[in-house]
């Protein structure tokens, strides 16, 4: 028989163990959920761990301990990174599946260097044809209202970022934010609607920072880019950049081949003077930077010398043929 202290000994610990279990069954089978959706992202390399605590900082789970517990016993879901929404509140088993089915939330990714169709053929594929088309309407519409004056186009003035694109987000509101972000960072850059640099108006400055952008391509480079840009402007020389050509032909990259040189377009500065009628790009702080405070210096003429990204800045055409043969020889 059992003495009295081994019968309160074992009477505690099934109390113990009632109360143990009642918590973890409020946990796995909570009661009053909201149903408000709670939004989170994992990241590349997210433990389990960190995902259970990101998810109880927004209130899906009220316990990450729970949580891991239920995983061991019923299997861990495999997460794949990026944005997933989920009811606060909900169970276990409702979670797992949700992880396990894949980021639920939409996203857009804009780097700089892309163009606003480019970004509209982006959201087809994440968000739907629908939206996209939509994307690009509103875009057309809202550029007549963009302090900066755009000519037709929001090119130039959308913020780079992940965006994330939630079920009551439409399309306006997702360019909303993009414009947002981008005079956000231009502000904080010393960019306004009414800046003016070396004779350059605010939207002429971010026409010519997208080709920097798109010219310079690697942040060493797009200092004595701008410079170039600069100088070129500043002695009635065309620009003669690629990207503006490929922009024209909505090409990204590449060779431009002789033809495509006597293409007909205000966007073709090798037969036109001064800048393009537009930014070509998204513009990323390096290249405004670039452009708002280049640095001295007498460059006329740049080229990729080498599959490290570096370029040669030279004053003469002489000098810019030497570096041609140099790029030439190291394949690029």
């Amino acid at each position: 028989m059992l003495s009295s202290l081994q019968r309160r000994i074992v009477a505690a610990a099934v109390v113990v163990g009632l109360v143990m279990g009642g918590w973890f069954a409020a946990q796995y089978f909570p009661l009053g959920a909201s149903g408000r959706l709670a939004l989170f992202t994992v990241h590349p390399g997210d433990s389990l761990s960190t995902i259970a605590g990101e998810m109880h900082a927004v209130g899906i789970e009220a316990s990450p301990f729970a949580f891991r517990l239920d995983s061991l016993l019923e299997g861990s879901p495999q997460v794949r990174p990026g944005a997933y929404e989920i009811a606060q509140g909900a169970s276990f088993s409702t979670i797992r599946a949700i992880l396990s089915g894949g980021p639920n939330v939409p996203q857009v990714d804009v780097v700089p260097g892309l163009t606003v169709r480019e970004i509209a053929l982006s959201l087809a594929g994440s968000a739907g044809s629908t939206f996209a088309s939509q994307f690009l309407a509103d875009a057309q519409s809202a550029a007549a209202t963009n302090p900066y004056h755009p000519a037709g186009t929001l090119d130039g003035l959308l913020g780079p970022g992940l965006y994330l694109i939630t079920p009551t987000e439409t399309p306006a509101q997702l360019l909303a934010a993009m414009q947002s972000s981008f005079a956000s960072e231009a502000r904080a850059l010393g960019l306004t609607p009414t800046t003016v640099v070396a004779g350059l108006d605010a939207y002429h400055l971010v026409t010519a920072a997208s080709i920097v952008e798109k010219e310079g391509y690697y942040v060493k480079n797009m200092p004595d880019v701008a410079r170039v840009i600069y100088n070129r402007l500043a002695r009635s020389m065309p620009l003669q950049m690629d990207s503006t050509v490929l922009y024209a032909l909505h090409q990204d990259g590449g060779r431009v081949t002789p033809a495509m040189l006597q293409t007909q377009t205000p966007y073709n500065t090798y037969l036109h003077l001064g800048l393009t009628p537009t930014p070509i790009c998204v513009v990323s702080a390096s290249a405004l930077r670039a452009i708002l405070h280049p640095p001295a210096g007498p460059w006329l003429y740049f080229v990729l010398v080498n599959k490290n990204g570096d370029m040669a800045f030279s004053t003469t055409y002489a000098q810019q043929l030497a570096n041609e043969a140099i790029a030439a020889k190291a394949g690029v």
